[in-house]
């Protein structure tokens, strides 16, 4: 495993970090609190130091699970989480992965983020993350401060956003970047889906940002670890379950053009990995983990070679021709025209 800093953080990553909504909230399956743990610890043993929970994964169990984990092994993980969502008032609301209500006032942030503390069993969150703000919470001073404040207190040791597919992204990002400047921005991105995360990324390195990203499914919900047949059916219970067959079929259709990346000391997986990692603003990689071979897999990938420039440039050609296939809806909110008509002019 490979180490990055966070910059004036003096914080070290992993390369690859552990997101904790797969076996804390059952959308990727049902995970007892002895099988996650299991999970978590196996990820530790082979290095793996970053955990990216929320106060809402689970209505505190992903924050509760990583307290259990790692008793005695809390200055030697990362831990970051999210806070923003109304959990304790609307937590059983919840319908599978629908929205419930947020709350980003500067006494509800301060809340919640005592709320993580006590149920992560620490005096102190490494990352601190809004979780999905609209543009309000970009615009609002407030609430900025309020995160000041908490680093100066000594309650987190840096902040930054997450952001969500469905629920305002691109414009989110691009003005957070230039107005806020945040140590971290989590969001999507991946081989096949680059829009609209490489405008944000594209934000941050034009502006000579200090903001750094947290890629969360860098496989395209399991595409790229190239397993996927026609054939395949995902239980009940599992997200994947409830998209459209077209993304399955036209994802495997992409996925067989992508195989020049695999050789004997590199899996597709991993090279889905080292694509995002090519690019020194990312901080760390958070792959859906679900069981222990993953885990194997994807903790080793600072091993495999890198990606060749001829490789990069292969990849880049199929996804500027879309791999050949007509042209598809976009999966999520927001594109570049909107985000151009709504965000104003960069300041010099």
């Amino acid at each position: 495993m490979k180490y990055r800093e966070l910059p004036g953080t003096g914080i070290q990553i992993s390369e690859v970090g552990f997101g904790m909504w797969t076996v804390s909230t059952g959308w990727w399956g049902t995970y007892s609190d002895h099988e996650a743990i299991r999970l978590m610890r196996e990820a530790f043993d082979l290095g793996i130091t970053l955990f990216d929970a929320a106060d809402t994964y689970g209505n505190g169990r992903s924050e509760d699970l990583l307290r259990q984990a790692f008793p005695t092994d809390r200055d030697k993980i990362v831990i970051a989480t999210k806070v923003g969502y109304d959990f304790l008032q609307h937590g059983n609301e919840r319908r599978g992965q629908r929205e419930i209500p947020q709350d980003f006032s500067p006494q509800a942030i301060q809340n919640a983020t005592d709320a993580a503390l006590s149920r992560l069993g620490t005096d102190v969150i490494d990352v601190l993350q809004l979780h999905n703000i609209r543009m309000e919470q970009v615009n609002d001073d407030l609430l900025w401060a309020t995160l000041e404040n908490l680093r100066s207190r000594g309650k987190i040791r840096c902040y930054g956003v997450a952001l969500g597919p469905a629920i305002g992204w691109l414009a989110e990002g691009v003005l957070t970047i230039r107005r806020r400047n945040p140590t971290v921005l989590q969001h999507i991105h991946n081989l096949l889906e680059q829009h609209p995360g490489a405008a944000i990324q594209r934000e941050a390195a034009e502006k000579n940002s200090q903001t750094h990203f947290f890629i969360r499914v860098p496989h395209s919900s399991g595409l790229l670890e190239g397993k996927y047949t026609e054939e395949t059916i995902f239980p009940p219970n599992d997200h994947r379950n409830h998209r459209p067959r077209s993304w399955l079929l036209n994802g495997i259709k992409k996925i067989d053009q992508l195989r020049f990346l695999e050789r004997s000391n590199r899996t597709l997986a991993q090279a889905a990995l080292l694509w995002l990692l090519a690019d020194n603003r990312v901080a760390s990689t958070l792959p859906n983990i679900y069981d222990s071979e993953q885990i194997r897999e994807f903790a080793t990938t600072s091993d495999a070679p890198p990606l060749t420039p001829t490789e990069l440039e292969h990849i880049q050609t199929l996804v500027d021709a879309n791999f050949g296939l007509e042209s598809e809806p976009p999966r999520f909110k927001g594109t570049m025209e909107l985000a151009t008509a709504v965000l104003p002019p960069k300041i010099a």
